[in-house]
């Protein structure tokens, strides 16, 4: 099977989200998560914070990322694994391929022509609140 990860970064404020601009398809030119794939003897939580310092710069000693859902696609016998964490300071972000961007948190994330995955960042973004409402955020 094939894993994969998003990794869904808030900043210290919680007011914005991390995201990437796609510069291929699919949804080349879409506002996306950043993550990417499992390497071989490689555990899932390993996977998620080496691609988020691959991707941004981002370590471990700024975010605690906590294991939100999985969504498993039978047909393609493919994993996402889906993280999300705060930060715990200012950071420089350091861009890999895709340009990086904060966009506010209130934003439509169920916009498809905006955000990659017909809904599904929208659904994420909701799902990831309940814990920040719920104060069991880090």
């Amino acid at each position: 099977m094939r894993k994969l990860n998003l990794i869904l970064v808030y900043n210290k404020d919680e007011d914005k989200i991390l995201m990437c601009k796609r510069e291929k398809e699919p949804y080349k030119g879409k506002f996306n998560l950043v993550g990417g794939k499992l390497e071989e003897n490689e555990n899932e939580l390993e996977a998620a914070y080496r691609e988020l310092e691959e991707e941004t710069g981002i370590t471990n000693k700024e975010i605690k990322l906590n294991h939100l859902m999985n969504f498993q696609y039978i047909m393609e016998d493919t994993q996402l694994e889906v993280y999300f964490g705060k930060l715990n300071k200012e950071i420089e972000l350091v861009e890999e391929v895709n340009k990086l961007y904060w966009i506010n948190s209130d934003s439509n994330f169920f916009d498809s022509n905006k955000f990659a995955g017909e809904g599904n960042i929208g659904h994420l973004v909701k799902q990831a609140k309940i814990y920040i409402d719920g104060s069991k955020f880090n």
